[in-house]
């Protein structure tokens, strides 16, 4: 009788607490889409990769290019001769993989492009959505959109448009 009493007073102090606990819901998908500085932000960065993309893509062209005529002329080469090609191939095919890193690596000008462009806006949606959590009371508010443990959450703590409205965006 007694562990049993014990064991309901632990179950009852784990869960009233648990009540009066506030969380909320924000769809960051959402809230990025309806924001333009983000589409603008989103379409400068496809711009400026697909423009290094293709950089890197007539480098490696041009290492192809060098290869195939060097596979041609290997016959009429000498050894001298056959060593400085490959030598200027292997040259061009690091080029083209130092120019891939140096725009595409994880400190390359991409990432670097992305955090000048994105990071702000990103704060600022932090902010509001800490400014909303505080007005709110909310102790939790989690991500709709990175959640895929979530399968059902109601429409009434979901506060994106609120979060919008603190941007200065309504919807």
């Amino acid at each position: 009788m007694k562990k049993t009493a014990l064991l309901l007073v632990a179950v009852l102090a784990a869960i009233l607490p648990a009540k009066a606990q506030k969380f909320a819901l924000v769809d960051m998908e959402y809230v990025l889409k309806n924001i333009p500085a983000y589409e603008m932000a989103n379409e400068q960065l496809n711009q400026v990769s697909q423009r290094w993309q293709r950089e890197v893509d007539d480098l490696k062209k041009e290492a192809d290019t060098m290869y195939k005529n060097y596979q041609s002329d290997m016959v009429f080469l000498t050894d001298e001769q056959k060593k400085k090609k490959e030598e200027e191939i292997v040259t061009k095919e690091k080029e083209a993989s130092q120019l891939q890193y140096k725009y595409f690596g994880p400190q390359g000008e991409l990432f670097k492009k992305r955090q000048s462009l994105i990071k702000p806006i990103q704060d600022d949606i932090y902010n509001a959505v800490k400014k909303v959590s505080e007005e709110r009371g909310f102790q939790v508010i989690f991500d709709r959109a990175s959640s895929q443990s979530i399968i059902f959450a109601s429409p009434r703590i979901d506060v994106s448009n609120e979060v919008l409205a603190k941007l200065g965006y309504s919807k």
